[in-house]
């Protein structure tokens, strides 16, 4: 199945050229040295991977690019007022007692869809490719967290962001619909230039689609390049 993104572009999705760069960041949560002087610069319409263990520091890594995490030193470079930036972190922000349509259409933005109809034949396809269209009427609540992991990464995706933040969005999918989410990513990034940074300790995957890779380790960056060298 092929997805449309539909004809909307903020700045044009413009690949090539650094995005954003981060400066000697680093973050101290009490006692906790969470981040250690990083240095790093991900250029429009990259995919990187952020990997390592449990406790490694992706999560905060994510959180300062978000803005959420104030640096202890340091600082994020780059990042543009109008850059339009989507999240999906393991609280996903979905409202329990409303249906996944509901959810889903909370993204609806006039200035990104001329209508309705554009808006929800968007969605009906990007539902259509986790093959959950039948299912939109239940609601949240009643959802296994894989499925809700799925109806929050549409719902990001349905604002056609410039930057997608990425945490563990897989973490509670299986092997086949964590590869569907990989390649769903694939297909944004080819046809609107939609720069992904992916927290994710499941090297076995990263290994099997395209992007680069800054590996953490206890706070440090240990390497960053190509996926393939992991």
């Amino acid at each position: 199945m092929q997805v449309q993104t539909g004809k909307f572009k903020r700045n044009d999705f413009l690949r090539g050229g650094v995005l954003l760069t981060l400066e000697n960041l680093s973050v101290k949560f009490g006692d906790n040295q969470a981040l250690s002087k990083i240095n790093l610069k991900v250029s429009k319409g990259e995919i990187l991977f952020v990997t390592g263990v449990s406790g490694a520091g992706k999560t905060t890594l994510l959180r300062c690019i978000a803005g959420e995490v104030e640096p202890t030193k340091g600082k994020v470079n780059g990042l543009d007022r109008s850059l339009f930036i989507s999240r999906v972190f393991q609280d996903l922000r979905l409202i329990q007692d409303l249906s996944i349509w509901e959810n889903l259409r909370l993204s609806f933005d006039s200035l990104i869809y001329k209508n309705q109809k554009e808006f929800k034949d968007e969605a009906t396809r990007l539902c259509n490719f986790f093959s959950i269209k039948d299912r939109l009427n239940e609601k949240i609540m009643d959802l296994n967290g894989g499925l809700k992991q799925l109806v929050a990464l549409i719902r990001s995706l349905l604002s056609k962001p410039e930057l997608i933040l990425l945490d563990e969005p897989t973490s509670s999918l299986d092997t086949e619909n964590a590869l569907r989410v990989f390649e769903l990513l694939e297909k944004f990034n080819e046809r609107t230039g939609l720069t992904c940074i992916w927290a994710t300790h499941n090297r076995d995957l990263v290994k099997k689609f395209n992007g680069n890779i800054a590996y953490l380790d206890k706070g440090k960056l240990i390497y960053s390049g190509h996926a393939c060298f992991i």
